[in-house]
């Protein structure tokens, strides 16, 4: 991996900010990257995933060589990805455009990769707020590092925003899952983290900004059903070791009791009791013996 001079004024990245109908927020979020100091990013790609606001117009009136992509509405997922596919850059950087960046973020982030060259995917901590008031995340949210897959199967502890990821990731575990209407993110932190070591940048870096109506944590009924669905197909389609296996397992256990609570309450019997039965049911495809000590190989029909 060939790693340029960090002093230099312009870095091999390549940053992919989604936006959709946010055209009083973008702006600032394009701004935050385009003003940051002592390296600037190869290019800013922003992927407008159908807007039907001035979103365009915004964009267009921003100083410098920002490369505009407008598609039919198809998601976040297919935002990145085609911000992914298009985009020069060895690592790749992501933006929400709800979301800042702080002036030095690029300068510490990229110092990170050229000290860490082992390292192919890391994130800075950030700032949160929320209707502009700031929130203080729970020790559950520190930001993880190194080999922590178990940590990543329990909640969604790597930001979209704070990330940047070496090109060769991509091409090791795919990109974004565009069936997912949500948790799109958690599915890929799985794919990665069951291979790769996550770095951390240990300083605020990123505002996140949460509060506003259109967040899919706020439009998405049931964020659950998409993490089980997420960890059905990592146990389905990735080769796990068996200490991996049993820690998704675990995890489904306590995802689909929660789930399948909620759909008792509100009287969804027969959707409640697949959620039950679902981690059981995937025990005994993996598990050969009672006492655990073997894998079987899932059944080529089932993964479909």
């Amino acid at each position: 991996m060939n790693i340029a001079n960090p002093s230099r004024s312009s870095v091999p990245v390549s940053v992919v900010i989604p936006t959709f109908n946010r055209a009083s927020l973008v702006r600032e979020a394009i701004l935050s990257v385009v003003h940051q100091k002592i390296v600037k990013p190869l290019e800013i790609i922003v992927i407008d995933d159908g807007s039907t606001d001035d979103t365009e117009s915004v964009v267009r009136s921003i100083r410098g060589d920002i490369v505009y992509i407008y598609q039919n509405n198809q998601g976040v997922s297919a935002a990145r990805n085609v911000g992914i596919c298009v985009s020069k850059g060895e690592w790749i950087a992501f933006l929400d455009s709800d979301d800042l960046w702080l002036p030095h973020k690029l300068y510490y982030h990229w110092n990170y990769c050229v000290n860490n060259p082992g390292i192919f995917i890391s994130q800075t901590d950030e700032v949160w707020l929320r209707n502009g008031v700031r929130l203080n995340p729970k020790k559950y949210h520190k930001k993880p590092e190194g080999y922590c897959f178990e940590r990543l199967l329990e909640r969604c502890l790597i930001s979209p925003s704070a990330v940047m990821i070496h090109q060769s990731v991509f091409e090791k575990v795919g990109l974004f899952n565009e069936l997912l209407p949500a948790c799109e993110d958690y599915d890929l932190w799985l794919r990665i983290g069951c291979r790769y070591e996550i770095g951390l940048v240990d300083k605020k870096l990123v505002i996140k900004r949460g509060g506003h109506d259109d967040q899919l944590s706020s439009t998405v009924e049931a964020l659950d059903k998409y993490r089980i669905i997420a960890l059905k197909s990592l146990l389905l389609k990735e080769k796990l070791d068996f200490p991996k296996v049993c820690q998704v397992i675990e995890t489904l256990k306590k995802k689909c009791f929660i789930y399948g609570e909620g759909c008792r309450k509100r009287g969804r019997i027969e959707e409640a009791q697949y959620y039950f039965k679902l981690p059981e049911l995937l025990s005994e495809l993996f598990f050969l013996t009672s006492d655990k000590t073997s894998l079987n190989v899932p059944p080529s029909n089932f993964a479909k």
